[in-house]
């Protein structure tokens, strides 16, 4: 891949990363309501709507150039030499790989702008300070403790010392598995049949479809990765792992999120049945939002990525 192009991907993705992130902040503050802990209306309901802007301003454009610059690069890389039938493998790849970059970016962001949106009360300085008093810079990396997929519990231990890195990566790396093959898909498939290269509108319409399904499957994940940056220092759900995040939700709370009982023994008394479907509805909180965001998002997102890359090259 030509300097050229590198700095076309990195300029292009640091300008669509801002764009997304600060046109969807309202939606993205109602969706980390939903998931909180202490319930919609508690986090703030429709109250500072734009509280955590700051953080996300500051963010977005390193951590989307970060994105893009490795994404283009694995997979100008990975193009060489494969054949058609391996290309969503190389998509799956260099998604993965940009995501493990730029989530060192984008942890400490997310961790500061999800604090802030469920205390809106507080500034972005105040709260980023009062992490780094309480936790340190470890707080700041809050539930990843591994650089690959959250499944393979025998990396989450050996790494445990990492306690954010894991959940981001544990949810984004799933999402752009999904996200980017599908993405290229569709463009691929929409290319052949109008038999020219799409238009970054057509690119931006694959991109909704593709964050749309994406954001649908991946909701527990991110339900997860939301509970574990808003817990206290020394909670179960500090510790950053994942699998007893999901765990926790299923069996102790209720319909979108909101606590059935927290007394164990109650809960307990519930037919497995109903706390099963309650549980796995508490998995899915703020799916609605969630999806309207990242298919709008994934059209803003990649339909500017794809124009601000044309106008550069």
């Amino acid at each position: 891949m030509e300097a050229r192009e590198s700095w076309a991907a990195l300029a292009a993705g640091g300008v669509a990363g801002v764009c997304v992130d600060l046109i969807l902040f309202p939606l993205d503050t109602v969706k980390t309501r939903l998931q909180s802990p202490q319930g919609f209306r508690k986090a703030g309901g429709f109250r500072g709507i734009y509280a955590g802007v700051p953080s996300t301003a500051i963010g977005s454009f390193p951590n989307a150039a970060a994105f893009f610059i490795t994404y283009e690069n694995v997979k100008s890389m990975l193009y060489h030499g494969s054949t058609p039938y391996l290309t969503p493998a190389a998509h799956m790849v260099a998604a993965s790989l940009g995501e493990v970059v730029a989530c060192l970016i984008r942890v400490p962001s997310e961790v500061v702008k999800q604090r802030a949106q469920v205390s809106p009360s507080s500034s972005t300085l105040q709260i980023l300070s009062r992490t780094l008093y309480h936790e340190g810079i470890q707080g700041l990396y809050r539930g990843y403790k591994s650089t690959v997929l959250r499944e393979v519990e025998v990396w989450v231990r050996a790494v445990s010392g990492m306690q954010a890195f894991s959940c981001e990566s544990s949810y984004k790396i799933p999402f752009s598995l999904v996200q980017f093959p599908l993405w290229e898909s569709l463009k691929d498939l929409w290319s052949w049949k109008q038999g020219h290269v799409v238009d970054s509108w057509q690119s931006a319409v694959c991109g909704a479809f593709a964050g749309g399904f994406a954001a649908a499957v991946t909701t527990p994940l991110d339900v997860a990765k939301t509970r574990i940056m808003l817990a206290k220092a020394g909670s179960s759900n500090a510790s950053g792992n994942v699998l007893a995040a999901l765990g926790g939700i299923w069996r102790t709370q209720g319909l979108s999120g909101k606590f059935l009982n927290t007394d164990s023994r109650k809960t307990s008394s519930c037919a497995p049945r109903q706390r099963s479907e309650l549980g796995c509805l508490s998995l899915f909180a703020g799916v609605v939002p969630r999806m309207a965001a990242i298919s709008l998002g994934g059209f803003i997102f990649l339909g500017t990525y794809e124009k601000t890359r044309q106008l550069l090259l």
